[in-house]
């Protein structure tokens, strides 16, 4: 099989005109990005917004091992297999970024055929939206050390400022610094340090905003120091959510390009969904559903993590209803969850796959259970997976009511996933569930940690740091307690112990510290050593990237 970049450098793209006419869109409604990408304008919504939605299929995993599990080319692939059954449908997926593409994972815009396309602009700069929150994030810390230095009319603390800076590479180096340096024009010595950018609030606001004029009063209440007395200091107070506004205002309109077959995709935002919400923007996806009559899209890694924040976080801003979810699933991921070590998951063993199923059941007890919607899972089949482990799989989901297909979307693309879309459709045409989110946001903070941790990671209970319940004190006297929780924790374990794979039993989450992400509009509580700086492997994905005498990009994934 040839590889993912061979594979989308050699198919035959559709002019983006007419993936956007396929979807009623007018040249017009279009900002061109040369001849296969675009951005939609915004305005476009105001037209669209009391048609009736399309149905939600909302995709995710099980919980990620290296063994793959193939989340994003699964819902491409879906979404490919409908456009073959005749429905009128489109994908919603985040931007990757660069840390990963350069780092671990290498390049995140679906695999095989079963993916969206351009594929090199996407993994890299696209429409240089990433780029765009990280001018946004550091002009703000830029005016706030300024402040410092230029009189400190606010008497902000240098101790006590919160905002960091941002940069969108995987660097360790970066996470603890000190600045300020140097003669005295230099700046205001301090400790401070870096995150990667998708992890920025400025990417969960451009994720959640409704618009440019939300954004504006969003990005406003960013709260980003402490005064030396305890008052919070916001963005409003230092005078540039107009600023910010300005250099985000061609970020927030949602991306255009297509997959593999041809069909619309939206591409728009990119957090992480284990140190951020981790789900596209709430500006594409409600474009999408006023736009097709199917809607696929995906939150990061698995159902408590990129799921769990889709449906407590984003649902609850962006007025959504979710129809029915796809939970991905492999053969290999869930022999290692059952003991198997990577270096034999190759190999037939029923055992370990027994075992492991144990964590696919955790996820559909997640989705059935704590949001009372149905599922349908998806195995990702590889070449490697015998026919007693998919069967063991099958008999596994069949005895539980739930129903399975098999997916082989990344060697034959729709036509890879027609089982899984008849399944997914046969249980959008039954009478709705009815999808409530897990908890109320107006219960306590700890109350909602502690609901998260027991119902959907199986936790015991919750251990609170000094710091953690400071940090809790100090938000329910301001009075952002009322806000959602999001959990940034190991996206490895259903616990916050990245080693604990499987379904684990008998621990305690420890949260060291929370965060308020007013202006987003969630707290954002860190549990165990999650790190918001992610760094290199010894083999970083980037000394595989190149580029040939004839400009072609080689070695991206």
């Amino acid at each position: 099989m040839l590889s993912d970049i061979e594979i989308a450098q050699r198919a035959k793209l559709k002019p983006i005109i007419e993936v956007a006419r396929d979807l009623g869109l007018a040249e017009e409604d279009l900002e061109l990005y040369g001849k296969y990408k675009a951005k939609v304008d915004n305005g476009l919504w105001e037209r669209l917004r009391d048609r009736p939605p399309g149905k939600l299929i909302f995709t995710t995993a099980i919980t990620p091992t290296p063994a793959g599990e193939g989340k994003t080319c699964t819902a491409i692939g879906l979404t490919q297999a409908l456009g073959r059954l005749g429905k009128k449908v489109t994908v919603c997926l985040r931007e990757p970024s660069m840390g990963p593409t350069f780092g671990v994972k290498g390049g995140a815009a679906g695999g095989g055929y079963s993916q969206v396309l351009p594929m090199e602009d996407i993994n890299l700069h696209f429409t240089g939206d990433i780029h765009a929150v990280t001018a946004a994030h550091n002009v703000l810390a830029a005016v706030v050390d300024n402040h410092i230095f230029q009189g400190n009319s606010l008497n902000i603390d240098p101790k006590r400022v919160l905002w960091r800076r941002v940069v969108d590479v995987n660097d360790r180096q970066l996470r603890n610094v000190v600045c300020g340096l140097g003669n005295r024009v230099d700046g205001i010595p301090r400790e401070s340090g870096f995150d990667i950018t998708v992890a920025s609030e400025i990417m969960a606001l451009l994720c959640l905003a409704e618009g440019l004029q939300d954004f504006k009063e969003r990005v406003g209440n960013v709260l980003v120091a402490y005064t030396r007395d305890g008052r919070p200091v916001f963005a409003r107070d230092l005078k540039v959510a107009g600023a910010l506004a300005v250099i985000m205002k061609d970020a927030l309109k949602p991306n255009l390009v297509q997959t593999v077959e041809g069909q619309p995709a939206f591409v728009h935002g990119g957090p992480f969904a284990n140190i951020a919400h981790g789900n596209n923007s709430i500006l594409a996806t409600r474009l999408a559903l006023r736009l097709a009559d199917y809607v696929v899209t995906e939150g990061g890694f698995g159902s408590d993590l990129g799921a769990e924040k889709f449906f407590d976080i984003v649902c609850g801003y962006g007025g959504f209803q979710p129809d029915a979810v796809v939970l991905v699933a492999t053969v290999r991921a869930l022999k290692m969850h059952g003991g198997l070590p990577l270096a034999d998951v190759t190999r037939p063993d029923v055992e370990a796959l027994g075992a492991g199923l144990a964590n696919l059941d955790a996820h559909i007890d997640n989705v059935t259970g704590n949001f009372n919607l149905p599922v349908v899972v998806a195995v990702n089949r590889f070449p490697t997976d015998a026919e007693v482990e998919l069967n063991l799989i099958r008999e596994h989901c069949l005895a539980r009511g739930i129903p399975v297909a098999v997916s082989e979307v990344v060697a034959r693309g729709g036509e890879g996933g027609l089982e899984l879309a008849e399944k997914v459709l046969a249980i959008l045409a039954r009478a709705p569930r009815g999808f409530r989110p897990l908890y109320d946001w107006n219960l306590p903070i700890r109350e909602k940690i502690d609901i998260l941790a027991r119902r959907v990671y199986g936790a015991d209970g919750v251990v609170f740091t000094d710091q953690a319940q400071a940090d809790i004190e100090t938000f329910t006297r301001l009075g952002f307690d009322k806000l959602p929780i999001c959990m940034a924790k190991t996206q490895s374990s259903l616990s916050d112990n990245p080693r604990l794979l499987g379904r684990p039993k008998g621990w305690l989450l420890t949260v060291r510290e929370v965060r308020a992400s007013v202006g987003s509009g969630f707290l954002v509580a860190l549990a165990g050593k999650i790190m918001t700086m992610p760094g290199l492997p010894q083999v970083p994905a980037a000394e595989k990237v190149d580029i040939d005498p004839a400009g072609n990009v080689v070695g991206l994934f």
